[in-house]
């Protein structure tokens, strides 16, 4: 199933293509467990080439295989056995370029697919996946699962992100909730006098640590670890970065978070919001509104909001607030907010 803001549902097969959309899921997941992706990344393969790679017996790996064909995620060639669609040579392969498997492999189905199971209390207000993020992102191998898997799944964002910041003369950029800091590390290895700190639950920096020293900006980007809504954030930055934070708090927090982002910047300084944003008439993007109800599972004070809305309470918090602009195509927009000058 191709998700997309759709127009309603008219056959019962509509209907059918959601419901067993985690069916589809699971195939990849499971897939991608077993590196059936990476094990076809030099080329075709039989089944018992695959089985011998993989030890998974050759009756339950083809029922598997003609899953993932009938997904369009493997390819039946005809002559010696399975390859991989082109998007599953460059996407699933770990290590290729565009890898984002390891984002799916770990964050989606090791803890979003598991904690949506909880959606329906979340919904009714009775139950939760987990305490708090903070609660989640305080276990060391829980943290390490989360920061690993957005740092794969964010390289790609950072990177357009980079070409999107006016970065002007600035000198220091405070990354809160950075995650493995891949937000900083683009930025920083892009523009060479630019320092950063990155603003994230202990647990958590302990894993960026790794990232950082292995991209040689040790001496250039910071971490600090705390709860970005207690922690004081660090004074007279150039820029601030939030991104995929305001979804993830609470609705009273978000107003918190801007203003805490007002005082630490300083006059004319710019505060990039990056995060899940629906379009103006909330109509869509069903990815977008997708993401927002995640969070039900997690939290009862979570909000989902627009481009547009989101634009207001900057303006309410003190910024002049440009208009959002999509930067991953269905899931995610930019808003970028100025401080006024002294």
């Amino acid at each position: 199933m191709r998700i997309h803001t759709c127009a309603p549902a008219v056959r019962r097969a509509d209907i059918s293509g959601i419901a067993y959309g985690f069916m589809a899921s699971q195939a990849l997941f499971a897939a991608l467990e077993i590196g059936l992706f990476s094990h076809l990344a030099a080329g075709s393969r039989t089944v018992a080439e695959l089985t011998g790679v993989s030890g998974v017996a050759p009756n339950r790996l083809r029922t598997l295989l003609n899953a993932l064909v009938g997904l369009g995620l493997v390819v039946a060639d005809g002559r010696r056995g399975y390859a991989n669609a082109p998007a599953s040579d460059r996407y699933l392969v770990r290590g290729a370029p565009g890898d984002f498997g390891e984002y799916f492999r770990l964050q989606i189905a090791q803890q979003i697919y598991p904690a949506l199971l909880h959606l329906g209390s979340g919904l009714q207000g009775t139950g939760s996946a987990f305490g708090t993020f903070t609660d989640l992102l305080s276990r060391p191998y829980e943290a390490r699962i989360f920061t690993s898997a957005q740092h794969a799944g964010s390289l790609t964002a950072a990177r357009a992100l980079a070409g999107r910041v006016p970065m002007g003369q600035a000198r220091t950029l405070l990354d809160v909730g950075g995650g493995s800091g891949a937000f900083a590390i683009t930025l920083c290895t892009r523009n060479p006098r630019l320092r950063a700190t990155v603003l994230d639950f202990p647990a958590v920096t302990d894993v960026a640590r790794e990232y950082r020293d292995a991209a040689g900006l040790a001496n250039r980007i910071g971490l600090l670890g705390g709860d970005a809504m207690h922690t004081p954030w660090p004074p007279d930055q150039d820029i601030v970065l939030m991104s995929y934070l305001l979804s993830a708090i609470g609705d009273g927090e978000i107003d918190v978070a801007l203003a805490k982002a007002y005082t630490c910047l300083r006059p004319g300084g710019l505060l990039v919001v990056h995060d899940f944003m629906l379009d103006d008439n909330e109509a869509g993007p069903a990815l977008a509104a997708l993401w927002f109800l995640q969070y039900v599972a997690y939290r009862s004070d979570g909000v989902s909001f627009s481009g547009r809305s989101l634009a207001a309470r900057l303006v309410d918090a003190g910024f002049a607030a440009s208009e959002s602009e999509a930067l991953i195509p269905e899931i995610t927009k930019v808003i970028l907010a100025r401080k006024a000058a002294a």
